[in-house]
């Protein structure tokens, strides 16, 4: 819950930021970014998420940017699961946790000067670990994502951030074992309205 709370006030903040600029669009002539997700710094929290990501940027067009996305994480619940009562609840954890590392591809378009929104497609090896740490079996997943925000630049168009928020979902998930999918039909295969906040330096 920290993680949303810490996430939600920095949207609310940058939000806040972008309206004291001018609403004006992409003039950079820098084509290419390197970034990540603030979400990064949920690895300093207690039982930390073992979250890393790395995105390399490229735009075609001053509307079109292509992304490569680098991404690892851990999680210990079902990813369907609403916000409210049973979010965190010790109920609806796995026995053990799932280890995702994936390399995804993302296209952005901006929809109305500094507002865009992007598709994300992110293919995940799974592995599933028991509650000793032993891995005990493999999967695939197919992430995909629906995101809609906001592009920041800072500090002479050389820095950047982009509040959103996101829709996501999992058509495909593979091999997975029988005590954790008990756990996930419980849930749906989507997540709405998840906060996000990437960053990036443009060269």
């Amino acid at each position: 819950m920290k993680t949303i709370i810490t996430s939600l006030l920095l949207y609310i903040f940058s939000f806040s930021v972008v309206h004291s600029q001018e609403n004006k669009e992409q003039t950079s002539d820098k084509t290419r970014f390197l970034g990540s997700s603030l979400f990064v710094l949920a690895n300093f929290l207690p039982d930390p998420p073992s979250f890393y990501q790395l995105n390399y940027g490229y735009r075609l067009t001053p509307k079109d940017t292509i992304v490569i996305e680098a991404i690892t994480w851990e999680y210990t619940a079902p990813l369907g699961i609403p916000y409210g009562p049973s979010f965190e609840s010790k109920k609806e954890k796995y026995p053990g946790y799932v280890k995702d590392i994936g390399i995804g591809l993302a296209y952005q378009r901006f929809i109305h000067k500094i507002f865009f929104t992007s598709i994300h497609l992110t293919p995940f090896r799974q592995q599933y670990f028991d509650q000793n740490n032993e891995q005990i079996q493999v999967g695939f997943q197919l992430f995909l994502t629906l995101r809609f925000g906001y592009h920041l630049m800072l500090f002479n168009d050389s820095f950047f951030i982009e509040p959103s928020i996101a829709f996501t979902h999992w058509p495909i998930n593979t091999n997975v074992p029988n005590s954790f999918k008990e756990k996930d039909n419980n849930w749906p295969n989507y997540f709405l309205f998840e906060p996000g906040l990437h960053f990036g330096m443009k060269f």
